[in-house]
């Protein structure tokens, strides 16, 4: 008489469940790999569109200089409400957050007077995005970081200060 769990065919179920298991596993973490690709490029498309409405609010700020007298702001908040305007006067809704980082620690690219030209990430992650970018961005192409991605707005003649 032979016993369950015994004989020839004894351990073949508890085998064939430690494959599944593994070959489980192993396509889980490719999905998970092919996630996270998909979130930072989902990230990077943010940080593009941040940046760019952060540049284009630098932007108005300096165009809409009373007298014609260009002037950068000297913090992110002045975007929110011009100092210089007697009306309310907003160029950004809200300081947005850095989506690489989940903060709103934007390193502050700084003009000669302390104004300023402009943000950048400051998340040292490399970047997927290698080509592509429109002509206003075309120095993030072959960038080393998301910290080298600089939105700025320049006047005319105009020069990044050296940094770094």
């Amino acid at each position: 008489m032979n016993v369950r769990g015994r004989g020839p065919d004894r351990g073949f179920t508890y085998i064939g469940l430690l494959i599944a298991i593994v070959l489980i596993g192993a396509a889980l973490a490719m999905v998970g790999e092919v996630w996270g690709t998909e979130a930072q490029r989902e990230r990077e498309a943010e940080l593009l569109w941040r940046g760019d409405a952060i540049r284009a609010a630098i932007e108005a700020y300096v165009l809409a200089a009373p007298g014609g007298a260009w002037a950068y702001p000297h913090e992110l908040k002045d975007l929110l409400q011009d100092p210089r305007a007697p009306m309310v006067k907003r160029y950004l809704r809200t300081i947005y957050a850095d989506p690489m980082t989940g903060a709103a620690d934007w390193t502050l690219i700084r003009a000669t007077d302390g104004g300023i030209l402009g943000v950048a990430s400051a998340s040292k992650g490399k970047p997927i995005k290698r080509k592509g970018f429109r002509p206003v961005d075309y120095a993030f192409e072959n960038a080393k970081c998301y910290c080298d991605w600089q939105f700025v707005f320049l006047t005319a003649g105009q020069r990044l200060p050296a940094t770094r």
